[in-house]
């Protein structure tokens, strides 16, 4: 579902929530988007996606904003719930091996992206490490208590693009 306001341009912070709410914590992205509609509201330069496990749909989106966060279940190999945020170059954009060429992930977007020469000026990714990618719908206890700060965390980040917009 995507919250999209009547205008004619594009927003300038697009909000990615991304991952598969069928393996638990690798929803989280998915999970806290309504959490950051009631919280962000009042942000008329933001838009809000459901990009879920939308592969290259999500070009589009990614292509026509000027400030993009994307969220999502990050492994970084540290306790569960950890909140991470990855800045510009630093999050993966490749293009890997796949079974099929109907698989294609975020990573692939953001190298489409970049080789287009469309990248957005200012990208964060924020994620959380999961502590279950059993299936399973819901989130775990330990990701779920860690929302609040991820919600906090990219008001923040909006703050600081808002400020530095000005």
């Amino acid at each position: 579902m995507t919250n999209i306001p009547n205008k004619t341009i594009s927003p300038s912070v697009t909000i990615l929530g991304i991952g598969n709410t069928l393996y638990s914590d690798e929803g989280v992205g998915i999970h806290i988007l309504p959490l950051l509609r009631e919280r962000l509201q009042t942000y008329h330069h933001v838009e809000i996606i459901e990009g879920a496990t939308d592969g290259i749909r999500l070009l589009g989106p990614v292509e026509e904003t000027e400030h993009l966060i994307i969220v999502d279940a990050m492994n970084g190999g540290e306790i569960p719930g950890t909140v991470y945020k990855v800045v510009n170059e630093e999050i993966p954009a490749y293009f890997g091996v796949k079974m099929s060429v109907h698989q294609v992930g975020f990573q692939e977007v953001l190298f489409a992206a970049r080789i287009r020469e469309r990248l957005p000026a200012h990208m964060i990714m924020f994620g959380v490490q999961p502590a279950s990618l059993e299936f399973g719908i819901g989130l775990s206890a330990t990701v779920t208590s860690v929302l609040v700060e991820l919600v906090d965390r990219i008001e923040a980040q909006l703050r600081e693009w808002t400020a530095q917009d000005e």
